[in-house]
Parts: structure tokens; C-alpha cells; sequence
């Protein structure tokens, strides 16, 4: 990927036939020239004309200053319509109140703000506090402690992480580590129902976020590295039981596989490819998780979510395409019947789960207007994909990519570099992107003022050797020996700017350490991130400018949100303490020294432990009253 884009000097030259000074246009020259190079770390040229790209309205409704799900809205595009904090002010921010988690672990949740409350769920043991938003400090409403099984915490395979709740109708609900979905009532804190859907005694968790689709709340399990077979449930919001559940891999039958099931290519076609394409019976225990999120179009009545890994990771004791592992499905959200579903990685070797985010846009395409969901994978690239039928419209990397060469968009198959396939007993250095991919579940943003997608994500590579494995439950089952590093450049993190249109970027910024956390784009033109050093920053959305950063107690790996306040005031709020898959070094006080831990990951972040401690805050920030 071109590190330095050219300028767009249209605006420019049209300026000139409209008779502009020659100064004036020097001077905005200069200005263009000088973004991004003052300090060394971005790049920048103009961003594309506003209201080209957006996403659809029964998506992403009017912004009602509230923020009842994790990635915002259905379209998932966590972008903000206030404007109160912009590019000219942004610099004053200040912290307006902190809240201590209890939690000294990865915090990878986004907040939630309903009805002048604030709801945050923590790392295991996943308690709940809902904060009093109309009085100073934001005291604590009431606290609720689901008590998980502690050996939860040995089957994790990522740290024990929750990426957040969701708010409807009067309930908060969230996953616990030990596999129960709850439903909490949203005033008074007390249990409404708890149903069990995993199993600990088979490697089973749940960290991700739940979301609601009419009436029905959205589920999936964790454990790919612990040999368990991956499921999305619907669970009934009122009652908790379970209404359909969809496995990922197996018969048709269990995979809601049936006459309405229309892959858009030939080699996703076939009855019980679920099981055809494993070795006997390896598909009971083959991953394919859904741990990641959930995107759902009303118009189409169709949700949207990936895949993770097969299991092992020792492909070759998994001959085959190794269905429905590493792709997307399209599914009714009445039954959970499969629409279609795109492969993005047959028989995945390096680890390269599909469960990140789906953003859904409606962009013109070749002159046409298409409805499309955008992806960035693990693999490297960004998918757009005719969210109608699965085709797949673009594939582009985002990074740097060796492991593959590209994507037939003829057949969908994606091509692989033969130089770096994993081999029994033999080390294949240098793949890239590494086991967490280009981005791991660090979730985007989208801003339809700017058409770009703002991507917080890595560049590592890896030293890979496959190893024999045994299934037991409940223990890992890995297969793979994994050593990650530093990616070309030195610099292990990376967030980019990106124009789904022209499927370009648009500007870069570079950061010593893996960004772990999610982005959030606001109408004022602001993107906020964190860095996993503590850095909570806030750079402009058209050029990447660094406009305020704040340094947090700890590693921030969580989900950053705007809101209204009952002062009519805009906040920003973001969840600090280091750890996940990334942070595991310090989150699990790991040995630095072994560059094997962690899965590998401590290969790549062996200094972590000098730049940051552990900790569990929340941090919220507003500008000073007027």
C-alpha cells in the first residue's frame, strides 16, 4: 500500500477558473501540504464530496443524543450527529467525571446512555453499574453482580473480556463469561431472566456484545482455540428462551440451511457442505464462533454477522473448505433461515476469524446505486458486498499483505501465496498479517459528512510452525506454534482513513502499539481512539490532524461514545484498562520474555509491561461550561 497519497488538486484548479488569487491559492496549498507532515505521522489528501456514501436510514435513524447498543445503531456505523465538539474546540477538553470499574482487567466495552443513565458492564466478573447522569459526578444508581463460574476464566482463550450491553425496552442485557445471556431491569437493577447457552466444560464463553432485532436478542459463543463448535442463538427479550439457533458448521439442518439459501458463488453451493467439507466428524468440534457483531438491515429483514476459525489451527488435520467457518451469513431475522454466504478464507490456516463488523451503506458502484455491507477483515482486506445476494463488489488490502495475492471477484476465491502456507514442523517466517489479523474486533466508524470509514487496526506479522494436536474438552486446541513481530515500518499500530468508494486511503496515522481499541466518528468531524500506552486522542476527520490527546491510568482497549447530557451538553466517554488478546502481558501478568505467550502476542509487545500498568476505569470528558 502507497504510504503517501497525492494530493487532490481539483478543488484547487476549479478555484483558479473561478478566479481566485494566485496568493490565496498558494496559501491553501501550503495549508494541504503541511497536514499530516507536522510531526511526521500522517499523511492526507482531500476527502470525497459529502452525501455520496451513507448508510440507510432504517439502519441508522436520527441520532436522539442517546447510545443504547455498542456499535450505535444497526448499520453499526458508531458515528455521533453532535457537533458541540469540533475541530476548533476540541483542545479544551477536560475530564468532566471517572468511575472506578473494580476491574483490573481488558475492558473492551462500550458504555451505554439511556434515559440520563449510564450502564457499564466489566471485564469477567462482568459486573453492571448504572450511573446517575443528572447529578455531579454521576453517582452509581445500583450495581448488579451476575456471579460467573470462576472456571470461566481458565477456558478463555483472550483474556476475560465483555465487549458490552445492550439497552430495550426498559432492560439492559449482557453475555457473562461463563455463557448466561441476562436481562436486568433497567431502573432498579434487579434480574428479570438469565438464561444458560454455553458450556465451560467444553471450552464454551461469550464476550461479545448482544443486540436486539425485533424482539429477539442476538447471541454467540467464544472458544474457537478450545475445539468447540460455533452457534448464533435468538433469544426471546421478554422471556429469555431460546427461539432458533443457527450452528456454523454440521448438517443443513442445524446451520438454518434451506430453499431460501442463495450463495451468490458456485463454490458456497451444495448440500451439507457443513459436514462434506471436513474429515469425519471434525465438524462437531471445528470453531466457527460468533463472538464478533451483528449488523441487521429492517428493509431487507436480513442480519449480518461472521465467522471465526476453524479449529484446529493445524490445518492440515482439517482437509478441506472446512464450511461454514471464516465467512459471512445473511440470515432472516424472523427464523434465522440462511439468505446467503460468502467464504472469505476456505480452510483458514492462519487464524483469520470473519467476525469483525459489517457497516451497511448504500454507495453507487460502477454508476449504479448498490446496498452493500463493508468489511474489514483479518485476512487484509476490505470487502464490499451487495448485501442483497453476496457478491462480492471490491477487495482491497488495508495494510500489508503476503500471506495472499488478492481476490477473484469472478468466483469470490481469495488466492494464496503459496510461500507462506503453514507447515508441520517447519517454521514459514514472516506472514503477514499475523493470528489477529490486519484488524482483530476493534470495531470501525463511519461518518457519512466525510464518506470515510475511520479502521483502528495493526501491522504485525508472524513466524508460524504447525504442531500435532489432541481434542480434549475444555483444553486448547491449537495446533500451531506462533511467534508474532513488528510488520514493515516498525510501527505495530495503525488507524486509516478510508474511502469505500474509491477504495482508497485517504489519510494514515501510525502508532508504536497495536490499536486495540474501537473509533468513533461525531457530525463535529472529530475521530476519537486510544492507544494501548493509555493515549485517548482526538485527531480531525478530513486529515487526521492530532486536535487533543489525554493520557488514562491505564492501556484504553475499549469502545469510545458520545452523548447528550441532561445538560444538554456533549460528553465522551471511553473505558480504560489494558488487556484483551493484545494486552495479555499485562493483563495476565505474562512473562515478556517468552515470545510464545499469549498465543504469540507477546512477540510482538514485549515492552507493554514498561508503558503501561493494569487497570478499570471509566473516563468521561466534556468542554468546560460556557
Amino acid at each position: 500500500m502507497n504510504r503517501l497519497k497525492p494530493l487532490n488538486c481539483n478543488i484547487i484548479l476549479m478555484q483558479c477558473m473561478a478566479g481566485k488569487s494566485r496568493r490565496v491559492l498558494i496559501l491553501k496549498l501550503a495549508v494541504l501540504l503541511m497536514v499530516g507532515l507536522i510531526g511526521g505521522k500522517a499523511t492526507a489528501q482531500m476527502a470525497p464530496v459529502s452525501g455520496v456514501t451513507n448508510a440507510p436510514k432504517a439502519s441508522a435513524p436520527p441520532d436522539d443524543g442517546q447510545w443504547s447498543m455498542a456499535p450505535k445503531n444497526y448499520a453499526q456505523t458508531r458515528y455521533s450527529e453532535l457537533d458541540q465538539i469540533n475541530s476548533n474546540n476540541v483542545a479544551g477538553l477536560q475530564v468532566a467525571f471517572t468511575f472506578s470499574l473494580g476491574v483490573d482487567r481488558g475492558q473492551e466495552a462500550a458504555p451505554l446512555v439511556v434515559n440520563n443513565t449510564m450502564y457499564v458492564v466489566t471485564a469477567f466478573p462482568n459486573f453492571l453499574y448504572a450511573l446517575d447522569l443528572t447529578k455531579p459526578g454521576a453517582p452509581m444508581k445500583w450495581e448488579y453482580q451476575p456471579m460467573p463460574e470462576a472456571a470461566s476464566q481458565g477456558v478463555a482463550c483472550c483474556d476475560v473480556v465483555n465487549r458490552g450491553a445492550v439497552y430495550w425496552d426498559g432492560k439492559v442485557i449482557i453475555n457473562t463469561l461463563d455463557g448466561n445471556t441476562i436481562a436486568v431491569n433497567a431502573k432498579t437493577g434487579k434480574e428479570i431472566w438469565k438464561t444458560k447457552l454455553a458450556d465451560i466444560n467444553r471450552g464454551e464463553t461469550i464476550t461479545m456484545a448482544p443486540i436486539v432485532v425485533k424482539g429477539k436478542v442476538l447471541v454467540g459463543n467464544s472458544g474457537g482455540e478450545m475445539g468447540v463448535r460455533g452457534w448464533l442463538t435468538a433469544l426471546d427479550v421478554t422471556s429469555g428462551k431460546i427461539v432458533w439457533k443457527a450452528y456454523s458448521t454440521g448438517p443443513d439442518a442445524d446451520v438454518l440451511i434451506g430453499p431460501d439459501f442463495h450463495p451468490f458463488y458456485a463454490k458456497d453451493r451444495g448440500k451439507d457442505l457443513g459436514v462434506k467439507s471436513w474429515p469425519p466428524d471434525a465438524w462437531k468440534i471445528g470453531g466457527g464462533t460468533v463472538w464478533g457483531w451483528i449488523a441487521y438491515d429492517p428493509d431487507l429483514n436480513l442480519i449480518y454477522y461472521g465467522t471465526g476459525n476453524p479449529g484446529p489451527w493445524n490445518a492440515d488435520q482439517r482437509p478441506g473448505d472446512n464450511k461454514w467457518t471464516c465467512g459471512i451469513f445473511a440470515r432472516n431475522a424472523d427464523t434465522g433461515a440462511a439468505k446467503w454466504y460468502y467464504q472469505m478464507f476456505p480452510h483458514d490456516e492462519h487464524d483469520y476469524d470473519g467476525v469483525n463488523e459489517e457497516i451497511l451503506l448504500n454507495m453507487r458502484v460502477d454508476g449504479q446505486e448498490r446496498k452493500v455491507l463493508v468489511h474489514p477483515d483479518r485476512d487484509g482486506y476490505i470487502y464490499v458486498i451487495d448485501r442483497t445476494n453476496g457478491q462480492v463488489l471490491s477487495a482491497e488490502t488495508y495494510g500489508y499483505v503476503n500471506s495472499t495475492k488478492g481476490v477473484d471477484l469472478k468466483t469470490g476465491e481469495i488466492i494464496l501465496n503459496p510461500a507462506k502456507r503453514t507447515k508441520l514442523g517447519q517454521t514459514v517466517k514472516d506472514i503477514c498479517p499475523t493470528a489477529s489479523g490486519e484488524k482483530d474486533w476493534e470495531p470501525s466508524a463511519f461518518s457519512p459528512k466525510t464518506g470515510l470509514m475511520y479502521i483502528p487496526h495493526e501491522n504485525i506479522c508472524m513466524d508460524s510452525e504447525d504442531t500435532e494436536v489432541n481434542y480434549i474438552a475444555g483444553t486448547p486446541y491449537v495446533g500451531a506454534d506462533v511467534r508474532m513481530k513488528a510488520g514493515p515500518g516498525g510501527n505495530r499500530g495503525v488507524v486509516t482513513a478510508w474511502d469505500p468508494a474509491k477504495h482508497r486511503p485517504v489519510w494514515e496515522l501510525k502508532e508504536d502499539l497495536p490499536v486495540w481499541s474501537g473509533a468513533l466518528v461525531t457530525a463535529g468531524d472529530i475521530v476519537f481512539y486510544g492507544t494501548m500506552e493509555g493515549w485517548f486522542k482526538a485527531v480531525d476527520a478530513h486529515t487526521g490532524a492530532l486536535k487533543w490527546e489525554f493520557k488514562t491510568g491505564s492501556g484504553i482497549i475499549g469502545q469510545p461514545i458520545a452523548y447528550k447530557g441532561p445538560d444538554g451538553r456533549e460528553y465522551v466517554a471511553v473505558l480504560s484498562g489494558v488487556g484483551g488478546w493484545a494486552g495479555a502481558v499485562v493483563a495476565g501478568n505474562l512473562d515478556p520474555q517468552d515470545p510464545t505467550a499469549a498465543l504469540g502476542f507477546a512477540g510482538a509487545v514485549p515492552d507493554l509491561k514498561k508503558k503501561t500498568t493494569a487497570g478499570g476505569a471509566l473516563y468521561v470528558f466534556a468542554l468546560p461550561k460556557a
